[in-house]
């Protein structure tokens, strides 16, 4: 067993919430991506949400203010998607939020013309040419370094199951890749990406981090693309492990589980709750079966060591987590949001699909809009 240091003090947290989304950027014609980030964000600068470029010309990204409950976040995640949208449909153009782009060529892509990117573009190459995918950041807040670092050790095993439930991109260059989360796959080139490793206190993760970037590993601390990270910016828990939602149901579900996951853990660093000892290959082995199958077959569980049915992990995982979601007030509308895309399956299993009923990736392209713009 790992006993890491504990945060010093109990200081009340609120665990607040902010979520961050990547758009597709769609041609209403031919459903194929367009490199028009400039224009959106030319529409929508008299807008009073929160719009920003992202590494490619054919994405954008939002961002909500910090929120206190899950209503707040499901209002700001519809105002967001409804201003982006009219911002697009100006320029004849639609608004898409999943993993991956079905008939995306990644190769015919153009970075954003920014310092910050085009500097990823020098330093890694075709690798950040080709991250023609979409992701999904839950920040919830907790106040301290420490508890944020010994948070993070506790969450690092229990994060697959969220990536199960949030798999939206099972299509890559016109094919099924037979995976419910693709866009992990892509992701995971990133050198810095996957599951975060151990941290015994903040002074170990920060010297980690100094030695990443004296060492030219990484140029800055945001650069650091593990599932779950102590923000570089924010007082918060960044988890970056999901594919963009499709629905505003299902990025709520997610930004409950993880703020719920936040507070568990959490309360378990206070306690100085030992941590069994979980082999890194284990971890890996969990979150890419959780990519690969989604629901539809057995997940890793890295706590008991074992493989069992998807449902019956979700189902102890709900249970772990139930305190927490009942402290925050979200345990009946998560419970009722995970029910509901269990019965109704997955994004990446609802564009399967769609793609069945007639063969066509452009009803692949159709639902996803629909789905983005459908409050």
């Amino acid at each position: 067993m790992l006993t890491p240091g504990r945060p010093a003090t109990s200081v009340q947290q609120s665990f607040t919430m902010g979520v961050e989304e990547e758009y597709q950027i769609i041609d209403s014609e031919t459903r194929s991506l367009r490199q028009r980030a400039e224009a959106i964000l030319s529409q929508a600068e008299s807008s009073p949400v929160n719009v920003e470029a992202e590494l490619q010309l054919s994405q954008i990204e939002i961002g909500t203010p910090v929120c206190d409950s899950l209503a707040q976040v499901r209002a700001e995640l519809v105002r967001s998607r409804r201003a982006v949208g009219v911002a697009a449909a100006r320029e004849g153009l639609l608004i898409g939020a999943a993993g991956s782009h079905p008939l995306a060529d990644p190769t015919d892509q153009t970075i954003t013309p920014k310092e910050r990117y085009l500097g990823m573009a020098e330093d890694y190459g075709r690798l950040a040419r080709e991250q023609i995918v979409f992701g999904f950041h839950v920040h919830v807040g907790i106040d301290g370094r420490e508890a944020a670092v010994q948070t993070m050790n506790r969450v690092r095993g229990r994060l697959s199951p969220l990536l199960a439930l949030g798999g939206s991109s099972p299509f890559w260059i016109g094919r099924d890749t037979g995976y419910s989360s693709y866009r992990t796959d892509v992701w995971g080139r990133w050198p810095m990406a996957g599951p975060p490793e151990m941290f015994r206190s903040r002074a170990e993760y920060e010297d980690v981090i100094k030695l990443l970037v004296v060492t030219e590993s990484i140029a800055e601390e945001t650069r650091i693309y593990w599932d779950v990270r102590p923000s570089a910016r924010f007082d918060t828990l960044e988890y970056r492990v999901t594919d963009v939602c499709m629905t505003v149901d299902e990025a709520v579900m997610v930004a409950g589980l993880a703020r719920a996951l936040t507070r568990r853990c959490y309360e378990q660093a206070l306690t100085d709750e030992a941590i069994p000892a979980v082999r890194p290959e284990l971890l890996r082995a969990a979150k890419w079966r959780a990519a690969r199958y989604g629901l539809d077959a057995t997940l890793v569980d890295v706590h008991e060591q074992t493989s069992r049915p998807a449902l019956e992990v979700i189902d102890g995982w709900l249970t772990f987590l139930r305190p927490s979601l009942e402290d925050n007030g979200d345990w009946t509308e998560i419970s009722a949001l995970v029910q509901q895309t269990i019965e109704g399956g997955t994004g990446a299993a609802r564009q399967r699909n769609a793609f069945a009923r007639g063969r066509r990736l452009e009803d692949v392209v159709d639902l996803i809009v629909s789905e983005t713009g459908a409050s």
